[in-house]
């Protein structure tokens, strides 16, 4: 039997075909619009409240710089640490979709006491809440969608997440458009509950489908992944026993394949945890030093916090660049485009972005009011970072992880975001710089360099493997 989405309803169309509908089943499961639905309207509350979280803890709660700044990554970092609470819950206890419905609804409330106390308590529990909550269903919802999909649609499950990654980007675009605007105009309270309306839609939305999703139930605990693996090596090692001699007493040989992988690709990630304490600061220094441009432009009168709206729309827009102009012109002129390549490029961008938004913070220092679309450059740099970066840094992960360590890989690149926050929030508590200084980007930008070089060198020694056909 044929389910059908009719196209008024959800237009984008997908090319796959599945076992039961023959070569005319070319739409997406009818539970996908649910799960994009969540996921959109999840994206705008998240990145709606950190959009105005800076300029609130300044202006309103009025906390220092570095005070604002250490709060922003410790936070942001706790969004990145806790999806190995998510993924444990969710892997070991409840399943996915029960995991996502009772941890969204923590996320509400967090929103909700964000909304209802103006205060420093207020906000490191509003902030906890959201933390644990966001945090909380990230490695769970990915997930879920490809739970929706059976064997011969692999089509349509590589398009879900491309339109995963624009959706997000999408309710980021317009989340940090809005929601700026409304903390002047109508206050914190009416600031703060937007987003957190809008994840009460998200989770009522994601509700609605509870009747044709297909439920994997948790699995057991892993006898014979990473860490198991690991223990072995350790305990009995010794006596002309090497560590993965050791290992393969209580493991099998594809058990230690799969180990060795992981530490392979982890020191790949090690320095990509620098591209984050870059990247996750334009959400906090670099809209500090947009307080202090002349935000006036054509007539307008823009708000600091918006400046980061450009990240999502110049993502949307240089995905198909990348993806269909440069990559395959790059090859064409004989250049092997290889994930390694396109990561290390990043860095060095990412540290390129920082150069300029040095020399920009140099002048307003000496005095010299720039316009804040002088920030538009080192967006665009930024982004073209993430691109390279994250959206690849994915596909390695992946390509290169067997199937029963995919999910420790994934815990690994959630885990180079919390340390990049932890990075960017020590230095801003240690502040070795002047406030507002220049050295600070400067040396966001040296150590990047630094990082960029190491990387390279350790993706040269690195090598590539292929676990898709498993």
């Amino acid at each position: 039997m044929t389910t059908a989405i009719k196209r008024k309803r959800f237009p984008y169309r997908i090319p796959f075909t599945t076992q039961n509908e023959g070569a005319k089943g070319r739409r997406f499961p009818p539970q996908i619009p649910f799960i994009i639905g969540n996921e959109g309207a999840e994206r705008y509350s998240y990145y709606g409240m950190r959009s105005i979280l800076t300029v609130f803890m300044i202006q309103y709660l009025t906390m220092s710089k570095a005070d604002a700044t250490w709060t922003y990554h410790i936070f942001a970092g706790g969004c990145y640490l806790l999806p190995l609470l998510g993924a444990f819950i969710s892997d070991r206890l409840l399943g996915k979709y029960k995991t996502i419905i009772s941890l969204s609804l923590v996320y509400c409330l967090g929103h909700l006491v964000l909304a209802l106390f103006e205060s420093k308590l207020g906000l490191y529990w509003g902030l906890g809440l959201i933390a644990l909550g966001s945090g909380g269903i990230k490695p769970c919802v990915s997930a879920f969608v490809g739970d929706q999909f059976k064997k011969g649609q692999e089509d349509g499950l590589r398009q879900i997440f491309n339109l995963f990654y624009w959706i997000i980007n999408f309710g980021s675009f317009f989340a940090t458009l809005i929601t700026p605007w409304t903390l002047p105009k109508f206050g914190p309270s009416v600031a703060f509950g937007i987003p957190g309306i809008l994840m009460g839609i998200a989770t009522l939305i994601f509700w609605l489908g509870r009747k044709q999703y297909v439920h994997v139930p948790p699995t057991k605990k892993d006898a014979h992944g990473f860490l198991p693996v690991l223990v072995s090596g350790f305990k009995n090692r010794g006596n002309g026993i090497t560590f993965w001699e050791g290992a393969l007493k209580d493991h099998s040989q594809n058990d230690i394949d799969g180990a060795r992988a992981v530490l392979g690709i982890g020191r790949v990630f090690a320095m990509i945890m620098l591209f984050w304490s870059l990247f996750e600061q334009h959400g906090s220094t670099w809209v500090i030093q947009a307080r202090d441009m002349n935000l006036h432009f054509m007539g307008i009168d823009l708000l600091p916090s918006q400046m980061a709206a450009l990240n999502p729309i110049m993502v949307m827009c240089l995905i198909p660049i990348f993806a269909k102009g440069i990559y395959p012109g790059l090859e064409k002129m004989g250049y092997n485009v290889t994930p390694l390549r396109k990561m290390g490029v990043g860095m060095f961008l990412a540290a390129f972005s920082f150069v300029l938004i040095g020399i920009i913070q140099y002048f307003l220092s000496d005095g010299i009011k720039l316009n804040v679309l002088w920030q538009f450059f080192p967006y665009l740099i930024i982004t073209m970072a993430e691109i390279l970066i994250s959206i690849t840094g994915l596909e390695f992960a992946y390509t290169q992880a067997p199937k029963s360590m995919k999910s420790t890989i994934m815990s690994m690149w959630l885990l180079t975001v919390f340390f990049g926050n932890m990075i960017a929030a020590t230095m801003a508590k240690l502040n070795p710089f002047a406030e507002g200084s220049g050295h600070f980007f400067i040396f966001f930008a040296l150590l990047t360099v630094i990082a960029g070089i190491i990387f390279a060198f350790t993706a040269k020694t690195y090598t590539m493997q292929n676990f898709m056909e498993e």
